[in-house]
C-alpha cells in the first residue's frame, strides 16, 4: 500500500515518514496508530493524531457527520487525554474513535471499568508511586529498559484485575536481567557507558592517555623537571608520571614505550602515540565482547521484553482511562441496539451543571433522582425559556451518545446508549440568510436519509429562516426521522406553529421560574415532559430593567415591560427583592 493512500498523507510527509521509518515500518505505524512514531518521524503532533483517526477508525469519524459533531468529540478526548499517564496514553486517547460493534464497545468499557475498580482499591500512596514510575518512563523517553523498569514497579505496586493480567505474564527474573542489557548496546554495536566497569575502565584511560598525547610537550617538561640525568632516568621518570596519570601498570607503559627514539621529545610523543594505539585496540575488543554479551542477553530476554513494553503500554492506557472515569464521575452505559436515554446526565464542559434525565425511544431505566422519562417516543421537539439549557441538554446527550460509541464511561447516574451509525449534532447558528439554510440542511439531512440508524439533535431551526418556514422545515424533519426509524431531539421556540406531530413524537418544555436575587435567571433545567415550554421574555425584560444606567435606557426597558406585560414584571422584579 502506498502512503500516499491515507487520508492526510501527502508527497511531503510521505517522503518524511519514509526516509525515517522505511515505507514498510511507516505503514505499520499507520496501522497500529502509533502517534510516537509518526513524531519522532518529524510528523506534527496534531497532524499524526488526526492521520491515524483517519487511518484506524474512518468509519467511527464518519459517523461523526457534522462539524459540531466532531467538536464535542474533539472536546471529550481533550479532556481525557489530561488525565494520560504518559504522553503515549495520552496520544493513544486522542485517537480514539468510535467502535464499529456493540461488542467491541463493551469489551473496552469491561477493560476501563476494571481498571477503575484496581484504581480505586489503591490506597494513596501506591497511586502516587504508580504515577511517579509512569512520570520516568515518560522522562526516559519510554524506551525498552524504562519499559521493562516500569514492569517491575508496576508489579511491586501490587495492580489486580484483567487490565493488569499482562504484567504477570512477563518473567520477573529475565526482564531484571535484561534491564541491565537493555539501552546499552546499539544496532551498530557501541556499548554505552555504564554498562560494563572493565571497559569503562578502559575508555577512562583512553582519555587520559590522548589527553597527554595532545599536550605530550607539557609531559615532557614534567618529566625533565623531575631532575633526571640520563636517558635510563628520563624513562623511568616517563614510565613512572604517565602510570600515575592513567592508572595504567609500570609493565604496560614500558611495553609500549619507544626503543629507537631520536631524543627525549621523541621518546615522549612515540610512546604515547603508542599508547593511545594499544589502548584503542583494547577498548575496541573489550566492546566487541560486552556488545555480544549483552545482545545475547537481550535475546534470551526478547520475549519478555516484548511483553512488559505492550503491557505497560496497555496499563498505561487503561488506567488513563480509568482516571478520567474516576475524576468526572463517569458510569457505564447500558450499549443496546436503539434508543437515547439518561438519568442524571451532566455535561462536562460546564462547571457544576444540574442533572437532567430524558430520553428518546424505547429504555427500562427507573430514575433514582429526578423524574424518569416516557418511553416509546423516537423524537421530542423540546421548547422552553431562553438561555435555559436547551442547546446544552442536546450537547449533554450528544456527550453521551459520543463516549457511549467509544466505549467510554458516561456523565450520567445510568444510561441506555443505541449504536447509531449517525450522530447528527447540529448547535444553532445565528446567520439568516439562504447560504447558512442550504448548508445547514445540506449538512443535517444526508445522514437521516442514508443507510443505518441516525441520532438526530437540532437546535432552532429558526435562527437561519423565518419562523414560518422554519415550523414546516421542523415538521419536515420530524416526520422524516419517524419514516426513517432514526431517533432525534429538536429544539425550537415554535411549537405554537407547528403541524400536527407523528404519535412516535412528543413536546417537551423547559421552564424559567424567576430572577434570583443577583438578578440571574432561574431555570429549572430538567424538562418537563409533554408540556410545552414558555420563553418567558418578562423575566429577561425584568432584568434589563433593574439594570438600566440611566433614567431614559429605563424608560425603553418599561416600555417593552408594558408589551409583555408590565404586571408580570413588577412581580419578577418583587420576587427578586429588587429595590429601586
Amino acid at each position: 500500500m502506498r502512503l500516499e493512500d491515507y487520508w492526510g498523507v501527502g508527497p511531503k510527509t510521505s517522503d518524511r515518514l519514509e526516509s525515517a521509518l522505511g515505507r514498510e515500518g511507516a505503514v505499520a505505524a499507520i496501522e497500529s496508530a502509533d502517534v510516537r512514531a509518526l513524531v519522532d518521524a518529524g510528523v506534527t503532533r496534531g497532524r499524526a493524531v488526526r492521520i491515524l483517526r483517519r487511518a484506524d477508525g474512518q468509519a467511527g469519524i464518519d459517523a461523526l457527520a457534522t462539524r459540531d459533531a466532531r467538536n464535542v468529540y474533539d472536546d471529550l478526548l481533550s479532556l481525557a487525554s489530561d488525565r494520560g499517564l504518559t504522553e503515549h496514553a495520552a496520544d493513544r486517547i486522542r485517537v480514539l474513535t468510535p467502535l464499529p460493534t456493540v461488542e467491541a464497545r463493551r469489551d473496552r468499557l469491561d477493560r476501563i471499568l476494571a481498571a477503575r475498580e484496581a484504581w480505586a482499591d489503591l490506597d494513596d500512596d501506591a497511586r502516587d508511586a504508580i504515577e511517579a514510575t509512569f512520570r520516568e518512563y515518560d522522562v526516559a523517553g519510554e524506551t525498552e529498559r524504562a519499559a521493562v523498569r516500569a514492569a517491575l514497579e508496576l508489579r511491586e505496586a501490587g495492580l489486580r484485575g484483567e487490565p493488569f493480567d499482562a504484567l504477570a505474564e512477563a518473567d520477573p527474573d529475565a526482564l531484571r536481567d535484561a534491564l541491565g542489557a537493555l539501552g546499552y548496546v546499539d544496532n551498530d554495536g557501541s556499548v554505552a557507558a555504564g554498562a560494563d566497569d572493565r571497559l569503562d575502565s578502559l575508555r577512562s584511560r583512553l582519555d587520559t592517555a590522548k589527553e597527554l598525547q595532545s599536550g605530550s610537550f607539557d609531559v615532557l617538561e614534567t618529566v625533565q623537571s623531575r631532575g633526571v640525568r640520563s636517558l635510563d632516568d628520563f624513562r623511568a621518570a616517563f614510565v613512572q608520571y604517565v602510570a600515575q596519570e592513567t592508572d595504567l601498570s609500570r609493565g604496560e607503559i614500558e611495553a609500549v614505550a619507544a626503543e629507537d627514539a631520536r631524543d627525549a621529545t621523541d621518546f615522549v610523543s612515540a610512546s604515547l602515540r603508542a599508547l593511545v594505539e594499544d589502548l584503542e585496540a583494547d577498548v575496541a575488543a573489550r566492546e566487541e565482547t560486552v556488545a555480544e554479551e549483552l545482545r545475547d542477553r537481550i535475546w534470551a530476554a526478547r520475549d519478555d521484553v516484548d511483553l512488559a513494553v505492550e503491557a505497560v503500554d496497555e496499563v498505561a492506557l487503561s488506567l488513563s482511562l480509568a482516571r478520567f472515569a474516576d475524576e468526572y464521575d463517569l458510569t457505564p452505559p447500558d450499549i443496546a441496539e436503539t434508543g437515547l436515554a439518561v438519568c442524571g446526565a451532566r455535561n462536562l464542559f460546564i462547571d457544576d451543571p444540574q442533572p437532567v434525565s430524558y430520553a428518546v425511544g424505547d429504555h427500562e431505566l427507573a430514575c433514582a433522582s429526578g423524574p424518569t422519562p416516557p418511553v416509546g417516543d423516537r423524537v421530542s421537539v423540546l421548547t422552553g425559556a431562553n438561555s435555559g439549557g436547551k442547546t446544552t441538554l442536546l450537547e449533554t446527550l450528544s456527550q453521551v451518545a459520543i463516549l457511549a460509541s467509544m466505549g467510554l464511561p458516561v456523565p450520567a447516574e445510568s444510561a441506555v446508549v443505541g449504536r447509531f451509525d449517525s450522530v447528527v449534532f447540529h448547535r444553532r447558528h445565528a446567520s439568516f440568510n439562504a447560504g447558512v439554510l442550504e448548508s445547514t440542511i445540506k449538512s443535517i439531512v444526508p445522514p437521516l436519509s442514508g443507510d443505518g440508524r441516525t441520532l438526530m439533535l437540532v437546535d432552532e431551526f429558526e435562527a437561519i429562516t423565518e419562523p414560518g418556514r422554519a415550523a414546516d422545515l421542523l415538521n419536515g424533519l420530524v416526520n422524516l426521522t419517524v419514516e426513517r426509524d432514526a431517533f432525534g431531539v429538536y429544539v425550537t421556540h415554535l411549537a405554537d406553529e407547528l403541524s400536527p406531530l407523528p404519535p412516535e413524537a412528543r413536546i417537551d418544555g423547559i421552564f424559567a421560574e424567576g430572577l434570583t436575587d443577583e438578578l440571574e435567571l432561574r431555570v429549572d433545567y430538567q424538562p418537563r415532559f409533554g408540556t410545552v415550554g414558555k420563553s418567558t421574555p418578562e423575566f429577561i425584560v425584568s432584568r434589563l430593567v433593574a439594570n438600566a444606567r440611566d433614567r431614559a435606557e429605563r424608560a425603553g426597558f418599561e416600555a417593552l415591560a408594558a408589551a409583555v406585560g408590565e404586571e408580570a414584571v413588577q412581580k419578577t422584579l418583587s420576587d427578586a427583592e429588587f429595590v429601586d
